[in-house]
């Protein structure tokens, strides 16, 4: 079956803007339907004016479609990406997520699979913490949070996040490398893979065919 995935993000400088589209790609690999959506920027121009990075930035993402509370009533499962704002989520990401009160008291958003990833300057900015920042909101809203954890190599070659997939950005100014964009495809994937198993009640399979498994006793498959 196909399931429905919404990738709703904020990015200043487009780190995290490489992280959603990578998180996209991998939910969209396994077969998912994907809504790839930006949150509201709050700054001032004044504000992103004086960063050339966030500007370039805030002028090249804006044929991507604005999120709405409709993507969260619509999708099976979210992913939400933001950078870490002293520890926490950035501000325009959570004005987002405050509008989704209504859908809340409706349970909407109940019992609707998610995971979150996130970026920051360098290693100990944040990441964590800042994905359970986010997890506080997923427990109110009665979701099932679905982290990478560590059921994948790539995990552990992307930085041994279990949480979620985050990026450094201290030692270059390219966005996220390689490794990291794979781990992000894989937690795209693994939400995707996840949703259908709930949905249906089987195992997820890849547009490839191929059958994709979970820990087993000590054995590790991966995707």
């Amino acid at each position: 079956m196909t399931v429905k995935v919404a990738v709703i993000y904020y990015s200043a400088t487009g780190t995290v803007h490489a992280l959603a589209q990578a998180v996209a790609e991998g939910a969209a690999s396994a077969g998912a339907d994907v809504r790839l959506r930006r949150v509201a920027e709050l700054a001032p121009d004044s504000a992103i004016d004086q960063n050339p990075q966030w500007r370039r930035h805030a002028d090249a993402t804006t044929a991507i479609v604005q999120a709405s509370v409709e993507d969260l009533a619509w999708a099976d499962a979210f992913a939400f990406g933001t950078p870490t704002r002293f520890g926490t989520p950035a501000a325009q990401l959570k004005q987002f997520i405050d509008q989704a009160g209504g859908l809340w008291r409706e349970g909407i958003l109940a019992d609707k699979p998610v995971t979150a990833f996130t970026s920051a300057f360098n290693r100990h900015g944040g990441n964590e913490s800042t994905i359970l920042s986010l997890a506080n909101v997923f427990y109110h809203w009665g979701s099932l949070i679905i982290p990478p954890g560590f059921t994948d190599p790539v995990v552990y070659a992307a930085g041994g996040n279990p949480y979620g997939t985050s990026s450094v950005t201290d030692t270059t100014e390219d966005g996220p490398d390689a490794t990291t964009l794979e781990a992000a495809r894989y937690q795209g994937r693994r939400l995707a893979q996840t949703t259908i198993r709930l949905l249906t009640g089987g195992h997820a399979t890849d547009t490839d065919g191929n059958s994709r498994g979970t820990r087993t006793g000590t054995t590790l498959q991966t995707a």
